[in-house]
């Protein structure tokens, strides 16, 4: 081994990607740049591009603790200024959406649940629905009701103000199937529209203003005449429908112009598509051909759950029922931006590109996810047809798994990244769930699967791909039923000449690249093997398991060398570092553990993550490394241990330089000015040496002195003078600085924590003090008297 390497010793987090959108509420702010997304009860303010952190409004809740406070729902003025959320408590608050803090709260006299809030389009009206029927408006400067809307039945599902702010009308559903018009001045229902047979989902008005267009949960798109109540066209469009969004004419869809005179509506629903009507006509117009919403599982199901037109961007966005956001520039209809806002479960890591640009991240969903790491902006990669499980990766290729018992290599390049599968592997029977590709040569790579076997796979030099609906099959070289249970894990050594497995059967197989004949059995573990690993510099091979230990055995004679223990839970993943001279560990219990292999020690736990980590990896030059696992959680570590040595360092020459200043005014008798530095040094002794020293000399403004201090220095001079006043010999100095300090603390100028527990550590000698010292007195006044008694004998004598 390196000796001169330099050993990792600390970890701290530079970045953690957490959670933004969990179901239910999205808006888009109107300048187009953030949306607002409903966050486990909070709300959360991303921007498109993903750049920043988003910015959370609301208390952050954890599972554990359910607050009074949860946000149902909220809206956004249409100026952006002002954002309204609707709470648990009955309250509602308004947020200035630049500071974020809440401006005015009031409460509102919905019984039960508030499901909508909507701004009116001056934003000088605040319509909020709820679960009791009714439509309440607020006038946000006063936060007084003018008014109760009755009428609808069940939930309030859809609020939509008349564009016009002079009509003074709103449109509303409840949970049954008519559209109501209300005049919100005079409170009066003045219009109906029936025609569907199922749940309204969306209502949109035309340009000018004469029709509105509604989709439902029956299917159908109807074009209403507003002033007649008559529907004009009705539309069977075989898919339940979420979302529905009248596009202006004369703009561009999909390289298609919108004609001036006709109604357009954009459409989402259970298909995963949006499709643009033109609704006179009654035919599609558009349809989407790159979709990454996957279609609804079941009939009835979600998939696009909004649709959004922005005005200042051209840009159309669709919301999916996994809560991903995915913004289409309108004249090509190409995704221009991906926000993941849940990850779920978090599978598998790998870092690939150049200077380790992209992760590749497997969540719980049949696509993986590919992230920039400089903008974090996130690719969604569709393929699979069941659950990612695996991902490995190589300079050219990147290579998953899935529960769908395929294997798919993809080929990708970068600056603009791009990515495509290029061959598909279709040998096993089961789940496959772990790949590794080779890093040497790059032409082999490995599956192994719950159908207990473990295959080999040939990697062309080159791959034709002969026509696109038909992907060319990756070869099966060999096959070797490896283990008696399910096998978790496999790996390929550095030099391509073995395989390494890890089985539930708590057994780790090596095995020859060329034949799969065995090369030895490692048995040891008591528990099912989670992960094994190649040393990348020695013959070792590295294997975590259930049973909380992790084990370095030798290459040469399959014996143990060492066993790791610290987790208290299952280790799911280890990685090797330092030229093979460190351990990075994950367990179940949500910690990460840095071991040294020399020592066999802990260097340091990093405890961040709430759940199980399952995924973890390293940058090629170890700088940083990420981890994520099952509460959602990418967090990004980077190595500081250069950065705090070299912190300590100039601590311990500036402490250095501080003790020399501090002799030299002890030798030039400076010492209020050497006080001041003792107490900036900690030191008890030194300052108790400098208070007598002041006591001696009878030097003037030590008061003072202590006045000028800092609250940080005078609490260490009360510790300090406690401490001293515990021996006899300093009670003077001690009673001195006591008496000084609890002067300036009645003054109000000394403000001390835990003053009780000084005042209960010093009062018992203190008293001790004073008593000895109240004795010592009555002896003197005894001596004196005598000695007066004995003054007329003594001159009678001479």
């Amino acid at each position: 081994m390196n000796t001169k390497v330099k050993l990792k010793e600390v970890y701290e987090i530079k970045q953690q990607y957490k959670a933004f959108y969990t179901g239910g509420t999205v808006a888009w702010k109107s300048d187009g740049q953030q949306f607002l997304c409903q966050n486990n009860g909070t709300i959360s303010i991303v921007s498109i591009d993903n750049l920043h952190e988003p910015a959370t409004l609301g208390e952050v809740q954890t599972d554990s603790e359910i607050t009074e406070d949860v946000i149902y729902t909220f809206a956004i003025g249409n100026t952006g200024d002002s954002i309204v959320s609707g709470h648990r408590s009955g309250l509602l608050k308004m947020w200035d959406a630049e500071t974020h803090t809440v401006k005015k709260m009031w409460k509102t006299m919905h019984q039960g649940p508030i499901s909508r809030l909507v701004f009116s389009p001056s934003d000088s009206v605040i319509a909020s629905g709820g679960a009791d029927s009714t439509i309440r408006l607020w006038d946000p400067t006063e936060q007084v009701c003018h008014g109760t809307l009755r009428g609808c039945e069940g939930m309030i599902n859809v609020i939509v103000f008349h564009p016009d702010a002079d009509s003074k009308i709103l449109v509303a559903v409840g949970d049954d199937t008519k559209i109501r018009a209300w005049n919100y001045e005079s409170r009066k229902l003045i219009k109906t529209f029936e025609g569907h047979f199922s749940r309204v989902t969306g209502v949109s008005f035309t340009e000018d203003r004469t029709h509105i267009v509604s989709s439902g949960r029956d299917k159908i798109l109807i074009l209403w005449n507003y002033d007649t109540q008559q529907a004009v066209k009705t539309i069977p469009v075989y898919e339940a429908l979420e979302s529905v969004v009248v596009l202006p004419n004369r703009i561009k869809i999909g390289g298609i112009k919108l004609r001036k005179d006709k109604i357009y509506a954009a459409c989402g629903g259970e298909d995963g598509l949006v499709k643009v009507w033109e609704m006179t006509e009654a035919k599609i117009i558009y349809k989407q051909s790159n979709s990454l919403v996957a279609k609804a599982a079941e009939e009835g199901g979600l998939a696009i759950t909004h649709l959004f037109y922005s005005q200042s961007l051209g840009r159309m966005a669709v919301v999916s029922a996994d809560h991903n956001i995915f913004v289409h520039g309108c004249e090509s209809f190409e995704c221009v931006n991906q926000l993941s806002g849940f990850s779920d479960e978090i599978l598998d890591l790998v870092l690939i590109g150049k200077q380790d640009r992209y992760l590749a991240m497997a969540t719980n969903s049949n696509d993986f996810k590919v992230y920039d790491i400089s903008t974090m902006n996130c690719q969604m990669v569709k393929g699979h047809t069941d659950i990612v499980l695996s991902l490995a990766a190589n300079d050219q290729y990147l290579l998953s798994s899935s529960k769908d018992h395929s294997i798919r290599l993809w080929s990708f390049s970068e600056e603009p990244f791009t990515i495509r599968c290029v061959a598909i592997g279709l040998k096993h029977t089961n789940v496959v769930g772990c790949v590794t590709l080779s890093k040497h040569a790059g032409k082999l790579c490995a599956s192994v699967s719950q159908d207990r076997c473990l295959k080999t796979w040939k990697i062309p030099k080159k791959i034709n791909q002969e026509t696109e609906d038909e992907l060319p099959r990756l070869q099966c070289a060999l096959t070797e039923l490896a283990h008696e249970k399910d096998i978790n894990c496999v790996c390929i050594s550095p030099n391509d000449r073995l395989i390494a497995t890890g089985s539930q059967d708590k057994t780790a197989k090596l095995w020859d690249a060329s034949d799969l004949s065995v090369v030895g059995v490692f048995r040891g573990h008591t528990r099912g093997i989670w992960a094994v690993r190649f040393s990348p510099v020695d013959q070792l091979l590295l294997t975590n398991a259930a049973d909380c230990c992790i084990k370095l055995w030798s290459l040469e004679d399959m014996t143990c060398l060492k066993t790791f223990e610290g987790h208290d839970s299952s280790v799911l993943r280890v990685e090797f570092l330092t030229n093979g001279m460190q351990l990075l560990s994950a367990g179940a219990d949500g910690l990460l553990k840095l071991w040294s292999i020399k020592t066999s020690e802990c260097l340091q736990t990093l405890d961040r993550h709430e759940n199980r980590i399952w995924a973890l990896c390293v940058t090629r030059d170890e700088s940083a490394f990420y981890s994520g696992g099952s509460d959602s959680q990418l967090i990004q570590w980077q190595d500081v241990t250069e950065s705090k040595r070299q912190q300590e360092l100039d601590q311990r020459k500036e402490t250095l330089l501080q003790e020399q200043e501090l002799s030299n005014l002890l030798s030039e008798k400076k010492l209020l000015k050497a006080l001041r530095l003792s107490l900036n040094l900690d030191r008890p002794l030194s300052t108790l040496k400098i208070v007598n020293e002041v006591i001696k000399t009878q030097e003037h403004g030590l008061e003072e002195t202590v006045r000028k201090l800092s609250n940080d220095h005078k609490e260490r001079l009360l510790r300090h003078a406690v401490e001293w006043n515990t021996n006899s010999k300093n009670c003077r100095p001690a009673q001195l600085a006591l008496h000084i300090l609890l002067q300036e603390a009645l003054a109000g100028r000394f403000q001390v924590s835990e003053l009780n527990k000084h005042l209960e550590a010093s009062l018992p000698y203190t008293e001790r003090h004073f008593k000895r010292l109240t004795e010592y007195m009555k002896d003197l006044k005894f001596v004196e008297y005598s000695l007066n008694c004995m003054q007329p004998h003594a001159s009678k004598m001479d």
